[in-house]
């Protein structure tokens, strides 16, 4: 569909030299600091870690920084596996929590890393296949149909997504030690915004199966662009509404790291997830899409309604 993550090999070279380079230093603040000890390593013998973190994590970064992929290969597997591990033992412990936080960051990036040294680029594409794949729903459902799949898949999507996964994360939060106080208003603040934002997110739902003859999951998309309800000021507004929400469960916990997992999932919608959806679009409505992109913006909703032109468009 046109869409390109261009990721320059260089670049995995660079992120490589300098995770070697904060690997290293990171074990010389651990020989030589008792804090920096106890915050990333806990109880665990710094010795025996070593051992085996200081040749397959900062040695092998060395080398994939010379262009290797094989070593690249190495250090983002054990990142990945020392993640998980020190994770576990974090969890466990309630120990070296900043040192799960640190391999979470670098397990992320040295990802990103291997994909340029292998790819030259980031395959989001692996992102809207399967059950993500952009399809339209099929004519013949009628739109009671559609409602009752779109309302599903809210009761699914918002179970996992806003109740499953904050609540684990803002137990992770508690046993790693990053809990951080909250103002005594957030939580009121919280329960506004996800009320306001929950009904953002049905009216765009109902606006979606009712006028466009499908739902918004990729798998039974609409079959005509719906330039309805809210999608007359804004043009993701079930988008703006799952990021909304998500942050105002973040406030309802008190967990800076579900915040945290809003912001970043609105990173991933908007720069790996949009481009795929809005050039799948372009493809099926044609000049219409160009039109309504051209007149609603992504995020920032309009003062006034956008009154929609063309044939392929459902509109009050």
């Amino acid at each position: 569909m046109g869409v390109s993550f261009v990721l320059p090999r260089r670049w995995g070279r660079a992120y490589f030299a300098l995770q070697a380079l904060a690997g290293a230093a990171w074990w010389v603040a651990v020989f030589t600091s008792p804090l920096v000890r106890a915050a990333t390593l806990g109880a665990l013998d710094p010795v025996l870690v070593a051992a085996a973190d200081i040749p397959l994590f900062v040695v092998a970064s060395a080398i994939a920084a010379l262009g290797s992929r094989a070593a690249a290969v190495v250090a983002t597997a054990w990142t990945a596996v020392v993640t998980v591990a020190l994770g576990v033992y974090a969890t466990v412990s309630t120990l070296a929590g900043w040192g799960v936080l640190l391999m979470l960051a670098a397990a992320g990036c040295s990802a990103l890393a291997l994909c340029a040294l292998l790819l030259g680029r980031l395959p989001a594409e692996w992102i809207v296949q399967g059950p993500f794949r952009f399809r339209p729903a099929s004519n013949r459902s009628g739109v009671a149909a559609h409602v009752v799949a779109t309302f599903a898949q809210i009761l699914v999507f918002w179970g996992f997504f806003l109740a499953v996964l904050p609540l684990a994360i803002a137990f992770l939060e508690g046993r790693w030690g990053f809990r951080l106080p909250f103002p005594p208003e957030a939580a009121a603040l919280g329960a506004v915004v996800l009320v306001l934002a929950s009904a953002l997110g049905i009216w765009s739902a109902v606006s979606m199966s009712t006028r466009g003859g499908g739902t918004p999951l990729p798998v039974a998309m609409p079959n005509r662009l719906v330039v309805a309800g809210p999608y007359r000021w804004v043009r993701n507004p079930m988008a703006l509404a799952g990021i909304m929400q998500a942050v105002a469960v973040g406030l309802l916990l008190q967990s800076w790291m579900v915040v945290l997992y809003a912001l970043i999932g609105s990173l991933v919608w908007n720069h790996l997830v949009r481009p795929f959806e809005e050039a799948d679009l372009a493809q099926r409505f044609g000049p219409a899409f160009d039109r309504y992109r051209s007149g609603v913006r992504c995020w920032l909703p309009r003062l006034s309604p956008w009154t929609p032109v063309g044939k392929s468009v459902q509109s009050p």
